[in-house]
Order: structure tokens, then C-alpha cells, then sequence
């Protein structure tokens, strides 16, 4: 027995339904140079579903990380997935005048959606009335994760106004970051201090709202001089109720969360994928007070089993 068949077995997950999925809804986004793209995916039944706001990684798009919204939606929550600037489906120039600021543009498309949820809720067929708006969580991975950082609360030192301003959200209540950039300053690379001036200050200080961090052990960015380790900063720096998951063997593509068949898993790990789906749902459900049991029986399956995929720490 695997330590993904010991999560699978023992972690209360609740049986699949079928999901419907809506692409694209276009909000109109004044300022940002054209509308903002949106896929909603939800459960076909239940109600009072809560909700995840999915941000991607660099050049992904709202039809990126079907492994992770597409079991999320067919285990109860509503997964909302926008198209950032810097998709590849968009092409932007590198020398558009809104570079600079992409990170801010990524934040401004997250709060756009939370401003609209009732537009987005009534495009989905049958959809209407089921939507939980106190439970809320941000979600993203690489890049992603540090723009779902920002409504938990992250601070990230503007390159244009080099102010580092406050863009937490109260609407969202929990969050879970995947291979999300650390400190920066020494610990970055040439290449990053040079390409992407918004890594350069970030400040995990403020970053009180509960999150799960998820990191893998050889996820050796080439953004940062410090190895693996720097993928764990967000836990280790940020205050109040935290917890990482770290996964053994796990590359930047954490088995395989960017989609499916996608030709930048250097990774590729079905049971990783696995583990992370379950973990995260089981995690999520424990922030958002909707149960505990999941998240326990998650940090108890990893903790004894003979052959870990990873292991939870919490603080």
C-alpha cells in the first residue's frame, strides 16, 4: 500500500459528482485593455457551496489545472478561473506598458471576480441561490500563488510606485499556495532581479489569513540562490495559523497540477497529484469551518504511513 492509497482510504473524501463548467464569461474590466476571461466549474447538485478563486501560474490560462479544479468541483466547491495579462492565449508584448505591473493586474482580476459573483453565478445553469459567499478561499500556484498571497494578505514592493501597498481581501478566509516564490532581495537570482522586479521585496508579514503551503523538496527554482528551501518562506515568514505540505521528490510542477498532459510536468507523479487533490480539498474544508475530520485523518494518514509522499508541519 502507497502513501497516496493510505490518503485515498482514510481521508473522508466525499463521493464525486458531476460537474458542469462555463468558458468563457466575460467581465467587463474598464482600464485593464480588454475583459477579463472567467471559467466557472461547479457541482451539478448540493448547496451552500463554497467557493475557490483559482489564479495561475506564469503564461497558464483559465484552462490550465484541470487535476485540481476539476476534483474540487466535484467534490462541493465552486472553482473560478480567470485569464491574467500575462496568459499565453493573450500575447502580450514584453514591452506593453502594462508589464511592469502585471502582479497588480493579476490582483485587480481577483477582486474583479469577488465583486461580481453574481454576475458569474447566474451564468452557470442552475447554479443560482447554491453559492456560499462567507466561505471563500484564493488559491494559485508559481506565480499564481503569490497573487492569491496578496488577498491573504502579502505585500509585494511595487516596481513602478515602489510602495508596498495592502490588497488583502476580507472576503476570502482561507488560502492555499503552491510552489509560491519566498524572499527576495540576495536570495534571487540575476535572472529574476532582472525580469521580474515584483519578486524583488515581497513581505510575508502581514500574511495573517490561515494558508496551506505547498512545496516540493527538488523544486530547485531558478529564481532563487537558495534551493527548494525558498519555496517555504511564505509558511516559515508569514504569522498565524499556517501549515506546509511538503512533498518528497516533487519538482515545480508538483507531480502534474498544471493540466493535464501538459508538457511542462518535469514531474510527472499521479499519486503526488493525488495526495495533493485530497489534501488540499481536506485542508480548505478545515479553514473554512465547514469540517475537521478530513484535515485530521490527511496529517494522520502521512504521519504513519511506512512510505510518505510528504509530510504536513503546522503552526
Amino acid at each position: 500500500m502507497t502513501a497516496s492509497d493510505v490518503v485515498s482510504t482514510d481521508v473522508p473524501i466525499t463521493a464525486p459528482v458531476p460537474i458542469v463548467s462555463v468558458k468563457p464569461v466575460v467581465l467587463d474590466a474598464p482600464g485593464r485593455g480588454e475583459g477579463l476571461r472567467v471559467r466557472i466549474s461547479a457541482p451539478t447538485t448540493g448547496n451552500e457551496l463554497p467557493i475557490i478563486v483559482f489564479s495561475h501560474g506564469f503564461g497558464s490560462s483559465l484552462n490550465g489545472y484541470g487535476p485540481l479544479a476539476d476534483f474540487w468541483a466535484a467534490h462541493g466547491f465552486v472553482v473560478i478561473q480567470p485569464t491574467h495579462l500575462d496568459s499565453r492565449t493573450v500575447g502580450l508584448p514584453r514591452d506593453d506598458p502594462r508589464t511592469p505591473r502585471l502582479w497588480h493586474s493579476r490582483v485587480r482580476d481577483m477582486k474583479r471576480i469577488l465583486d461580481r459573483l453574481d454576475l458569474l453565478e447566474a451564468a452557470v445553469p442552475g447554479l443560482g441561490g447554491r453559492l456560499d459567499r462567507s466561505r471563500i478561499a484564493a488559491a494559485g500556484h508559481s506565480f499564481g500563488g503569490q497573487t492569491a498571497g496578496n488577498l491573504l494578505g502579502l505585500r509585494v514592493l511595487d516596481p513602478v510606485t515602489e510602495n508596498a501597498e495592502n490588497l488583502s481581501d476580507s472576503r476570502i478566509r482561507a488560502g492555499v499556495l503552491l510552489a509560491t516564490a519566498g524572499r527576495g532581495g540576495a536570495d534571487l537570482t540575476p535572472y529574476a532581479t532582472e525580469n521580474l522586479p515584483w519578486l524583488k521585496g515581497p513581505d510575508f508579514a502581514h500574511m495573517t489569513t490561515p494558508t496551506l503551503v505547498v512545496a516540493g523538496d527538488k523544486d530547485d527554482s531558478p529564481l532563487s540562490v537558495r534551493g527548494p528551501e525558498w519555496l517555504a518562506d511564505p509558511y516559515h515568514l508569514s504569522p498565524g495559523r499556517k501549515s506546509l505540505l511538503t512533498l518528497f521528490g516533487a519538482e515545480h510542477s508538483l507531480g502534474g497540477i498544471a493540466g493535464y498532459d501538459v508538457r511542462e510536468t518535469t514531474d510527472e507523479n499521479p499519486e503526488r497529484v493525488a495526495l495533493i487533490q485530497r489534501v488540499t480539498w481536506a485542508y480548505l474544508r478545515h479553514a473554512l469551518g465547514i469540517e475537521d475530520a478530513g484535515w485530521t485523518a490527511a496529517q494522520k494518514a502521512l504521519s504513519e504511513s511506512v512510505a510518505p509522499l510528504g509530510r504536513i508541519e503546522c503552526k
